[in-house]
């Protein structure tokens, strides 16, 4: 088998890999992109609702979980979002803002797939697909590479990049293989925990939860000094929903969640005012005014609230707005990197420069992406992340082969 040279190797086509490519090759360096797929960018295909969520206009460093929450800041701010949606601009992409900076295509996540493999074609990268990682070891000069599967050949290169991804979803794919290759080469991991993902609950508590599956409500959802003001949704297995999503990165086990329901409301005086207009309407039906109806029934059976509302005091209206706007339940785990979108943790970035995302110990050696322990808030967060890992490691390595 003959021997191929490039300057860069790739490992990973998904929104990290890809980016790093194109800035890669952007001086003419020679870079080959391997992944493991049959096609590039599934992740970016999946994604919000197959329309892409592909950044937030609102992103910054503030938006990311990680042990040292300064390392993002370079790439961020040296690769911003209004950068990535310039590209997109530049392709002709039509696009849409949602609630708190969200920003989705009008049309398909495909076509943000094709501009990635458009400007990678026009920058002369190879793409090769089918093609699995072997092994990879560091001589003089760079790396010795293995490639198995369809492409199958021995590489050599002067800079290798792990862009493929952490656990999330593997049914894709998914692997801890760039944690591996981590470890190889002496760099830490930090622990590795399924995040933006469903929790879960006692056998008692879904008994009731099934009764109002598929309910969703407006909610303030805390967990220690941590709330996010979003949607939840009741479902067969738990609860979900973008307010559960956020807060799962921030949950541990034996932690408590805090549900408040409508948190600006005042439903306290919602409640007297009700009971002053009509004294005879139960409880529920009163609390159905103002919360989904099912939701409303489920609580006031839940916490024994019977009876019409004249006849609660205000005492009794206080508590039960307590309960409505504190709710304390506790889940007993999540529903693992099956339904994960993202994995929290990663390659620890005491290793890596956070300029060039280099390892501080091996020359040529980069981590980029969902990879590393920078972990973004659900909302185009982590894409933005992507773009900004894969812009800062590809500028690097250009300047180095131009």
């Amino acid at each position: 088998m003959s021997t191929a040279h490039f300057d860069t190797v790739v490992l990973g086509a998904g929104a990290a890999g890809m980016m790093c490519a194109i800035h890669a090759a952007a001086h003419g360096g020679r870079v080959l992109v391997v992944d493991h797929a049959k096609a590039p960018g599934e992740k970016i295909r999946i994604s919000g609702g197959g329309r892409c969520n592909f950044t937030n206009i609102g992103t910054s460093a503030r938006n990311f979980l990680s042990n040292n929450p300064h390392f993002a800041k370079s790439a961020l701010g040296r690769y911003t979002q209004h950068d990535f949606v310039a590209l997109v601009e530049k392709h002709g992409i039509s696009y849409h803002e949602k609630t708190l900076g969200q920003l989705f295509c009008d049309d398909s996540a495909k076509q943000i797939i094709t501009m990635l493999t458009g400007e990678m074609a026009q920058a002369g990268c190879e793409l090769r697909l089918a093609t699995t990682l072997e092994g990879v070891e560091p001589i003089d000069g760079g790396f010795a590479i293995r490639l198995g599967g369809d492409r199958a050949a021995d590489i050599r290169c002067r800079h290798f990049v792990v862009a493929c991804g952490g656990k999330s979803i593997p049914k894709m794919g998914a692997t801890g293989l760039g944690y591996q290759i981590a470890a190889q080469f002496g760099l830490a991991v930090t622990e590795t925990r399924p995040a933006l993902v469903p929790l879960t609950f006692s056998e008692d508590v879904l008994a009731g939860f099934r009764e109002i599956a598929g309910v969703a409500a407006d909610a303030r959802v805390s967990c220690g000094k941590t709330s996010f003001d979003e949607a939840l949704l009741f479902t067969h297995r738990g609860l979900s929903g973008p307010a559960i999503l956020q807060i799962s990165s921030y949950w541990r086990e034996s932690q408590p969640i805090r549900i408040a329901f409508l948190p600006e409301h005042d439903i306290f005086g919602s409640l007297r005012a009700s009971r002053k207009e009509n004294g005879r309407r139960s409880i529920a039906n009163t609390l159905g005014e103002i919360l989904p109806k099912r939701l409303a029934a489920y609580l006031a059976d839940a916490h024994g609230w019977a009876g019409p509302i004249g006849d609660a005091n205000d005492k009794k209206l206080a508590a039960m707005a307590s309960t409505i706007q504190g709710w304390q339940i506790m889940p007993i785990g999540s529903e693992g990197y099956r339904t994960a979108e993202v994995t929290l943790g990663g390659v620890d970035t005491a290793g890596l420069n956070s300029r060039t995302m280099e390892s501080k110990a091996i020359d040529g050696l980069y981590f980029i992406g969902e990879v590393v322990d920078v972990t973004g808030w659900l909302g185009g967060y982590n894409f933005q992340w992507a773009w900004s890992s894969g812009w800062a490691a590809g500028t690097a390595i250009a300047e180095r082969t131009g």
